[in-house]
């Protein structure tokens, strides 16, 4: 579809915003909710984001372009080292950051800060509905004595509230221009992309420890059939034969809970009934092989 500028008023706006912070300050959760549709998995467990998720938001005044990045870590492996050259790309590509922090924190993210630089950013204070709005002034005062920020802006990302003070300070700092995208655009994944990050999620939901970081998920065949259901058939890849007996569980129960739970999401996301069928592969050390990480749409 090609966007015709003549269409929009001379004082639309439009822009990259990249949401940023260390694992577990609410990122995804903020892009859903800015959504109004869940695109980034979300679990209580941190590092569940590993790609650089685009979701894009289009109403009257503006296109606003977020991209959901990986919690900011000292990387520990190859996997991990490419997951932080997204979040640096990101940082680079945006218009606008998103500094996210936890309200709930007594002390600032200095890791973070030091990997965005002087990029103009928004400090977003999140989890505002666990405390009382004056127990965020240490936390406040901590950051802003370390670095200039455009505007801070207190939220809570799961109950809504002040996303709309949120969305109104990020327009105003866009530039002048058309939308990049069809104003009726999601994201520019493919569903392949979100079926894989579906099951991904359940995963991370249903088993502990080093399972869930030690899984990659491929889409191997999506098949649609308008007769029929259509037809997923994904891998789960595994670093040990031991991660695969505990995925897979006695009688194979484990890992039928896990397609039971990703179907109903899938069917969800793509709003017509799916066959799902999964399997599990060992690929030793994959986290580590440059070669499984590009084949796995990693850079590293």
């Amino acid at each position: 579809m090609t966007i015709n500028p003549d269409a929009f008023p001379p004082d639309f706006r439009s822009g990259y915003v990249a949401i940023v912070g260390k694992p577990n300050v609410g990122k995804s959760t903020l892009l859903n909710a800015l959504l109004g549709r869940k695109l980034a998995i979300v679990t209580p467990k941190p590092q569940t984001t590993r790609h650089r998720i685009l979701g894009i938001h289009t109403d009257e005044r503006a296109q606003i372009v977020f991209l959901d990045t990986p919690g900011i870590i000292e990387p520990r492996y190859r996997l991990q080292e490419a997951m932080m050259r997204q979040v640096a790309g990101a940082i680079q590509d945006a218009d606008l950051l998103l500094f996210m922090a936890d309200a709930t924190r007594d002390r600032p993210d200095t890791l973070s800060l030091e990997r965005i630089g002087d990029r103009p950013a928004l400090l977003v204070i999140n989890k505002m509905d666990l405390i009382r709005q004056e127990e965020a002034l240490p936390l406040v005062q901590a950051y802003t004595d370390l670095r200039a920020f455009e505007e801070v802006i207190p939220i809570s990302a799961l109950k809504g509230t002040n996303l709309d003070v949120l969305l109104d300070a990020i327009i105003r700092r866009l530039p002048l221009g058309p939308p990049f995208y069809p104003p009726d655009m999601l994201s520019e994944h493919p569903e392949r992309f979100f079926i894989s990050e579906i099951i991904r999620e359940k995963i991370f939901q249903l088993y502990r420890d080093e399972i869930p970081y030690s899984t990659q998920v491929n889409v191997v065949t999506y098949e649609e059939r308008p007769q029929g259901k259509d037809f997923i058939d994904a891998e789960i890849v595994v670093e040990r034969d031991s991660q695969k007996a505990i995925l897979i569980g006695k009688g194979g129960q484990a890992l039928k809970r896990v397609g039971q739970a990703a179907r109903e999401d899938i069917e969800a996301f793509l709003g017509k009934p799916v066959y799902l069928q999964l399997h599990v592969k060992v690929r030793a050390d994959w986290r580590n092989s440059d070669n499984f990480l590009r084949s796995y749409g990693y850079s590293p």
